[in-house]
């Protein structure tokens, strides 16, 4: 994956033991400085753009590292960051073959302390105004996280609480990622397709087409958006297709 030339070689010449929120600074300076050099050495003509939505590496930098941050941070909030949260986060972020090693470099910087997940949730959501679902997922991956060790404690469900509200998710989508990562509704396929139990066949059909219209990567691609994204929403696609399986094995409409 091109981007991690771009963020490990901006980040060369800064010490990263220093505060976690430098990170976006790295970000939005020295990094975007390399990006845009590198392009207009190949003769591209680039004005700096003044928003990481205006290009797509620096929309790229961004959202990942923004979810490493909020992920890390979020194992961390019960005061330990067990093997089994980072092994839930490496599964949600599908962590590209040779890039272990940088990706874990901004995990463990973030993981230092649970404090100063705001920015990050901010710069994450200013990345996606209209689309929301980008959103829903990443917060998935995060109850993903946050029940890896058993349980999703007090800290934790305020930490994912304030997340939501940062991304200016509503209540309803909120419950749709909590049922969609743990099962715990009274009927979790109809959370996840957004519908009610006592829904018609129909009713349930249609509920599936829009969630998939509004989940798929070809929509998400057509709409700029980052490589990382599209991978979360993959993920997020096949829980939608098993939820409709789910409802129809239940109803009888297909074999069991």
């Amino acid at each position: 994956m091109k981007i991690w030339g771009k963020i490990v070689g901006g980040t060369a010449g800064f010490a990263l033991g220093g505060p976690i929120a430098a990170l976006l600074g790295v970000m939005a300076g020295h990094a975007v400085d390399q990006l845009i050099g590198q392009q207009a050495g190949e003769g591209t003509e680039i004005a700096a753009p003044a928003d990481p939505r205006d290009h797509p590496g620096l929309r790229q930098i961004a959202f990942t590292i923004g979810v490493i941050a909020l992920g890390a941070k979020m194992a961390r909030v019960d005061g330990e960051v067990t093997h089994d949260e980072v092994e839930a986060f490496q599964s949600f972020f599908q962590v590209p073959p040779g890039e272990e090693k940088n990706v874990q470099r901004f995990f463990d910087l973030a993981k230092r302390d649970a404090s100063g997940f705001e920015p990050y949730a901010r710069q994450v959501a200013a990345l996606f105004p209209d689309a929301p679902e980008v959103l829903e997922n990443v917060l998935e991956g995060l109850f993903d996280i946050a029940k890896a060790d058993g349980k999703v404690g007090s800290d934790e469900a305020a930490y994912l609480a304030e997340v939501a509200r940062l991304f200016g998710l509503s209540s309803e989508r909120f419950d749709r990622a909590r049922a969609a990562a743990l099962g715990d509704a009274e009927c979790e396929p109809c959370v996840v397709l957004g519908i009610d139990p006592l829904a018609t066949d129909e009713q349930i059909r249609e509920a599936w087409l829009r969630q998939v219209r509004a989940h798929h990567p070809d929509r998400l691609m057509a709409q700029g958006l980052p490589e990382e994204a599209i991978e979360v929403a993959n993920r997020k696609l096949a829980l939608i297709n098993d939820a409709y399986d789910r409802l129809r094995r239940q109803r009888g409409l297909i074999a069991a």
